[in-house]
C-alpha cells in the first residue's frame, strides 16, 4: 500500500510539474468528461432514447476535441512566448490561451452534466444559474468583435 502512495504521489507531482497553471483545469476536466458522458447516457435512458454506438463515438470524438482546443490554446502561447522571450518580454502568465479555454470547457461540462442530472429528474435550482452566469461572463470577457477589426 505504501508503494501505491508513492506511486500515485509521483504520478501527481509530475502532472502538476509538467502542465504547471494548466494542471488545475485539467485535472477538473478529465473526471468532468466522464461523468458528463456518464450521465449524458443516463438522461438519454430515461428520455426513451436509444443509445447507439454512433452516439457513443459522437460523445468520445467531442470529448477528444475539447483536448484538442486545449493544445490549440497552448500552441497560440507557446508561439506568444516565442515571440515575447526574442523580444526580452518576460510573460507573468504563460499559459494564459490554453488555461481560459481550459476553463472554459471545464464550466461547459459542469453545466451539461447538471443538465443531464435534470433530465433525470433531479432538480438543481442552484448550480445551473450559476454556471451559466459565468460562461457567460467568460464569453462576454473575451468576446472579440471580428467586424470592426478591420475597420
Amino acid at each position: 500500500m505504501e508503494k501505491l502512495n508513492y506511486v500515485v504521489s509521483v504520478i501527481v507531482g509530475a502532472f502538476f510539474s509538467f502542465f504547471g497553471i494548466l494542471a488545475v483545469p485539467l485535472a477538473l476536466l478529465i473526471p468532468c468528461n466522464l461523468i458528463d458522458y456518464f450521465t449524458g447516457m443516463a438522461a438519454s435512458k430515461m428520455q426513451g432514447q436509444k443509445i447507439t454506438s454512433d452516439k457513443s463515438f459522437a460523445g468520445i470524438v467531442k470529448k477528444i476535441s475539447m483536448y484538442v482546443l486545449i493544445f490549440v490554446g497552448y500552441g497560440i502561447d507557446c508561439m506568444i512566448g516565442y515571440v515575447t522571450a526574442t523580444l526580452h518580454i518576460e510573460m507573468k502568465f504563460p499559459l494564459l490561451f490554453a488555461a481560459i479555454v481550459a476553463s472554459w470547457l471545464v464550466i461547459n461540462e459542469l453545466i451539461s452534466i447538471t443538465e443531464n442530472c435534470e433530465a433525470t429528474g433531479v432538480t438543481i435550482p442552484i448550480l445551473s444559474p450559476v454556471l451559466k452566469f459565468i460562461k457567460k461572463k467568460i464569453e462576454t470577457v473575451t468576446d472579440i468583435d471580428i467586424d470592426s477589426e478591420g475597420a
